[in-house]
């Protein structure tokens, strides 16, 4: 059973910095892909950064060199290192993972950690 469990999230001033965390378990595809999303009020769900099995990653243009995606294998755990944050990065941010990077979503996605970020 695959469990993807979201932390880190919380209150933070326009400017700061947080790093999210996402404990990954059960999946077993031979080739992966790891994602997150995020899901502000009254908007749709948006991808926002993924790391590929090759170790290559994407991002989405608004995140681009503030935003790094990152895992530790040995901890199975995935990361989020924000930076420069705005206020329009508010929003629910959700872990993903799949057999391939699907920017529309994933097939197993965690229950997500919400950022705030204040003016």
């Amino acid at each position: 059973q695959v469990q993807l469990v979201e932390s880190g999230g919380g209150s933070v001033q326009s400017g700061g910095s947080l790093r999210l965390s996402c404990a990954a378990s059960g999946y077993t595809y031979n080739r992966y892909c790891l994602a997150w999303f995020r899901q502000a009020p009254g908007k749709n769900r948006e991808g926002v950064a993924f790391l590929d099995f090759d170790g290559s990653t994407s991002y989405a243009d608004s995140v681009k060199g503030r935003f790094t995606i990152s895992q530790d294998k040995a901890k199975n755990t995935l990361y989020l290192q924000m930076s420069h944050l705005k206020p329009e990065d508010t929003a629910m941010y959700y872990c993903g993972v799949d057999g391939w990077c699907d920017w529309g979503g994933m097939t197993y996605m965690g229950k997500g950690t919400l950022v705030t970020v204040s003016p």
